[in-house]
């Protein structure tokens, strides 16, 4: 016999996401991002310790990307002007776009997508917290570094402050650079376009956006190597906790629920239904025996005697 559902128990529908409730979502987890950025401006002289031993550590390993690229865009203005371009604004105009972009035409991708995101944002953040980090552009000149923004800055919106329009230099930090999420908004962006754009050039770009932004991120003087593979680790971190996100955020909508089932009968026992499903007050057989005494009180009914007491022989 089929069971049926007990009412109030059933697994609660996933509600649709609409515009309004992700959009102050998104902008509340941009805001906390950058409210801790300004709060996670850290002690400078550890923030130069922190780049310096980057330095050491590139050295040790062989790793030197980041001064042919600053010297590279430093000497060509068609390469370093767009690269300042790139580099001060793409991020905020491409991640939104894809966001976007997901929740009209790849609605069922969208929220695993979103979680995604914001949970690698908020590990970036814990690491600007904890680790202050002076950018290569920040370095004493005797390191070889040329800030790019600065020497660029009559081009753009920009002053001297990295990607800050002129003038709001001081309502940035400065020292977040560890890790890059540049590259790894970035190389989210790749991944949504490689596996949900469905053309070749999507694909192109999947690949083209986030390997052209590390290089303009070092190029320009603004991380290191060492922040850009940082910036992907924490992206693939928040790949691994995104389902485990998800599954708290589902566990914490349907316990209100769960607990605000109204009771059937008054009594705040559930319903069952043609006896295919055991109530929470329900005996086994041989304990209804008990009811047929009188110090059982008002549960013993008719129906309980009748299918306990055998029929006569005729």
């Amino acid at each position: 016999m089929p069971q049926t559902e007990t009412p109030g128990t059933e697994v609660a529908l996933r509600p649709r996401l609409r515009w309004w409730t992700e959009l102050p979502l998104i902008l509340l987890v941009y805001g906390c991002y950058s409210a801790g950025r300004l709060l996670a401006r850290g002690d400078v002289t550890s923030a130069v310790d922190h780049g310096l031993a980057i330095l050491r550590i590139e050295k040790a390993l062989h790793l030197n990307a980041e001064h042919p690229l600053n010297r590279l865009f430093t000497r060509e203005p068609w390469l370093g002007v767009p690269a300042d371009f790139w580099y001060a604004s793409l991020h905020y105009l491409v991640t939104p776009a894809i966001l976007v972009w997901l929740f009209h035409a790849r609605a069922r991708h969208y929220r695993a997508a979103r979680t995604w995101l914001m949970t690698s944002t908020f590990l970036g953040l814990i690491g600007f917290t904890l680790l202050p980090t002076c950018p290569p552009r920040l370095l004493s000149a005797g390191h070889g570094f040329v800030d790019t923004m600065a020497q660029y800055s009559s081009y753009g919106w920009w002053g001297g402050a990295a990607s800050a329009p002129r003038g709001m230099g001081g309502m940035t930090n400065q020292y977040a650079a560890m890790p890059s999420l540049h590259v790894g908004w970035a190389l989210w962006c790749g991944v949504m376009l490689w596996r949900y754009g469905g053309t070749r050039l999507t694909k192109v770009l999947g690949v083209g956006y986030p390997l052209v932004t590390a290089l303009v991120v070092m190029g320009t003087a603004n991380h290191y190597l060492l922040d850009a593979v940082a910036g992907v680790a924490a992206m693939g971190v928040g790949l691994l906790l995104a389902p485990r996100v998800m599954r708290a955020v589902d566990l914490l909508r349907t316990r209100p629920a769960r607990r605000a089932a109204p009771a059937a009968d008054g009594t705040g026992s559930p319903i069952v239904s043609a006896g295919c499903q055991t109530s929470a007050g329900e005996r086994i057989p041989r304990q209804r025996e008990s009811r047929l005494d009188p110090a059982a009180g008002p549960d013993a009914s008719p129906a309980d005697v009748g299918e306990e007491t055998p029929t006569p022989a005729r």
